[in-house]
């Protein structure tokens, strides 16, 4: 097997994209290999592959004609369908892919955030004019086997780094963590509790960020007691409810990084006798509908979810039509939306 820097040399415009046949000439394997590797086969030695996809990667592939038109489908990939959550992102997906005449499929990760290889091999095998993975995202081969076979990716609310030169769509997390504490700071609280996201989720530690900031530019030190550990599960907030008011000087108020948490302060609380607002004051993030008839309705930030999934679709529809985006990072606004969950703290 031939390496690149060994590889007979192809003469080529610097920037342009390399055919099958280009591809095969510096890898020095077979057109054949080559097309195994673009199309997802697993007969392919592991460092031939390498070599193709690395050839992929820096050149890009040219093809000549389209042998199978895709589908006029739109994929959307959840890490888990449960809550409003998918529900509201699904809204803004149908309406751009509906008005272009396109279709609309779900699928699901079972709660993993990066894809396994029985999902690329199934999404290979559709065809569709191009991907959204929502707080979820594939492996770099994985980006390469879309790239190969002309499948544009967009990443929505990304749980991690969505890859090198990959367009995404989010929200303002950090003006929105801002917004969310500097509400209470008004009230005249002063023990703010936060109950996190997940380490790894960037959504979260933006919201987390925010959250300190609005307290440093207060003058008030960020008290590592009263940041608690959450995986945006409503049990977190049961749990970690518990030990905050279980502290010698607990807080009176408490800002989670998603509207499920929050609830689950409001379970804690009836647990321990406390009244929301009056007892303590709580904000969430990502404004759910259901929450907004709890008793009281929940003060929140409002995340644009259904919005953001109507700005992935029309990247993705460009995209696939060929276009150039003006830019490949979103950021849509954030908004507090002030209700009946939090109020001044009592004396």
């Amino acid at each position: 097997m031939t390496s690149i820097e060994d590889a007979p040399q192809v003469d080529l415009a610097p920037a342009e994209a390399l055919t099958l046949a280009e591809i095969a000439e510096l890898a020095g394997v077979s057109v054949a290999t080559v097309s195994k590797v673009v199309n997802g086969r697993s007969e392919v030695g592991s460092e031939t592959r390498a070599l193709v996809e690395g050839l992929i990667r820096e050149r890009g592939l040219r093809r000549q004609r389209r042998r199978i038109k895709p589908a006029g489908l739109v994929e959307v990939v959840f890490h888990e369908l449960a809550g409003e959550y998918p529900i509201e992102i699904i809204k803004g997906v149908k309406d751009v892919a509906g008005y272009h005449g396109m279709n609309v499929i779900v699928s699901e990760l079972s709660g993993q955030h990066v894809p396994g290889q029985r999902w690329i091999k199934d999404v290979l095998g559709r065809r569709p004019a191009g991907v959204i993975t929502v707080f979820s995202g594939p492996t770099e081969e994985q980006r390469v086997l879309l790239a190969t076979r002309d499948m544009p990716l967009v990443v929505l609310d990304p749980a991690g780094d969505p890859g090198r030169g990959v367009p995404s769509v989010g929200a303002t997390n950090w003006s929105g963590g801002l917004e969310a504490t500097r509400h209470l700071l008004e009230l005249g609280h002063r023990r703010i509790a936060m109950i996190t996201g997940p380490e790894f989720a960037f959504s979260g530690r933006a919201r987390l960020d925010g959250y300190r900031a609005a307290l440093d530019a207060a003058g008030l030190p960020a008290d590592p007691a009263l940041i608690r550990p959450g995986s945006f599960n409503i049990e977190d907030g049961v749990v970690q409810t518990h030990h905050l008011m279980d502290l010698a000087d607990p807080p009176t108020a408490i800002f989670t990084a998603n509207d499920g948490m929050a609830i689950g302060v409001y379970r804690a609380a009836h647990e321990l006798g406390l009244r929301i607002p009056d007892d303590l004051s709580v904000v969430g993030f990502d404004d759910m509908a259901p929450w907004k008839w709890v008793n009281p309705p929940l003060t929140t930030v409002r995340q644009p979810l259904a919005e953001m999934g109507a700005a992935a679709t029309e990247m993705l529809v460009k995209l696939a039509s060929g276009e150039q985006l003006p830019q490949r990072r979103v950021e849509l606004g954030t908004e507090l939306m002030v209700r009946g969950s939090t109020a001044v703290p009592r004396d």
